[in-house]
């Protein structure tokens, strides 16, 4: 804390010394220009300096009863408050050990009366000036470090944005400045799912309730598909899209993709139970090749391509209510640790054919 009117802004001196007259010649000399505030005594400036602030320079006598100048510097040096207080010795000591005690101690100058006004206005605006940078590069260095601090949260807020839109490898590649981000992945598991007659009830609902509602549902899947170790890779609509084995490949896609159909109808059910509605839901899966990659420059979006996509796609489009479909491929990495049955009639699907499907009913304990 520094003593500053209100008004002009003035530096504040605070006089210490025991001579009644030293102190009006002194504070008559510096008012005009300063803030002036006097002590009689080593203790009374102590207190002034623990109740009143901290002054931006002490002019000090050394030869002063109770306690003399050089304990009441060693005292304030000791304290982590005070010790950077600018303190200038004002006394009728002229002992060049004297001086030198002074300085070792920790003062920034050293006067000897009788003073010259002259030189103590000159030396007490020096000290002052210098003061007065200091305390200019201390508080830059103040608002560096704030800016600093608010850039690093920025960045962490950044961050934070990516990773809830991008997979954490894919997000890592972006920080680091990769601009053309794409893979190829021989194996991996789509999973798509959608309300049924959602559309219907949402005509009936405001936006708000509209979105709160897809909000809490597809909240419960994130979770899953967080614990489950698989990848949203977006929303559409009241449709969910998440793949299992990318971008980090691993040899269970397939299963987790299963495990997250399941589950994803069990947090329906709980949903629906809660909210008191009757949603339903059907989900298509599909496994293969995949192409995975970052479009756009300004709003990144991680999206997946070919076959393998567009036939859990039509999985989905094609399944019966309430039910999860899945293709083939999908069945022969599932057979012996899911149970499914083989659907009767093959789906058409768009530039593949009419396939053979099947669904999944559960996981084999």
């Amino acid at each position: 804390m520094r003593f500053k009117d209100e008004n002009g802004g003035k530096y504040t001196i605070l006089l210490v010394d025991d001579s009644p007259a030293i102190l009006f010649f002194m504070s008559s000399l510096l008012k005009s220009e300063y803030i002036v505030k006097i002590a009689g005594s080593g203790s009374e400036a102590l207190t002034m300096l623990r109740d009143d602030g901290l002054p931006d320079l002490i002019l000090l006598d050394v030869s002063m009863p109770e306690m003399n100048g050089y304990e009441f510097l060693q005292r304030i040096k000791a304290n982590p408050d005070t010790k950077n207080v600018p303190v200038m010795f004002l006394t009728a000591n002229s002992d060049p050990e004297d001086e030198a005690k002074g300085f070792e101690l920790g003062a920034v100058d050293y006067i000897t009366k009788p003073v010259s006004p002259p030189i103590v206005k000159a030396r007490v605006a020096s000290q002052i000036s210098l003061k007065a940078a200091q305390d200019l590069s201390k508080q830059h260095l103040i608002e560096l470090e704030t800016e600093k601090k608010l850039l690093e949260i920025e960045q962490l807020q950044t961050e934070k944005l990516m990773l809830n839109i991008l997979p954490r490898p894919i997000a890592e590649r972006l920080k680091r400045g990769d601009k053309n981000i794409s893979g190829s992945y021989p194996e991996g598991t789509i999973l798509f799912s959608d309300l049924v007659a959602f559309t219907n009830l949402s005509s009936d609902l405001k936006a708000a309730e509209l979105v709160q509602l897809l909000n809490d549902l597809f909240s419960r899947f994130d979770h899953r598909a967080e614990v489950l170790g698989l990848e949203k890779i977006k929303t559409i609509g009241d449709s969910y899209m998440a793949a299992g084995g990318i971008p980090i490949p691993r040899g269970d896609h397939a299963e987790i993709c299963a495990d997250m159909a399941i589950g994803m109808f069990e947090d329906l059910q709980d949903f629906n139970a809660k909210r008191g509605l009757g949603l339903q839901m059907r989900i298509g899966i599909c496994s293969g090749p995949v192409v995975a990659g970052v479009i756009g420059s300004s709003k990144f979006s991680y999206d997946l391509w070919g076959a393998t996509v567009n036939t859990a796609s039509r999985m989905e489009s094609t399944c019966e209510t309430g039910k999860i479909q899945v293709s083939e491929s999908t069945y022969e990495l599932l057979k012996n640790s899911h149970s499914l049955v083989k659907n009767p009639e093959p789906v058409p699907c768009k530039g593949i054919g009419s396939i053979t499907t099947f669904t999944l009913l559960s996981k084999n304990l």
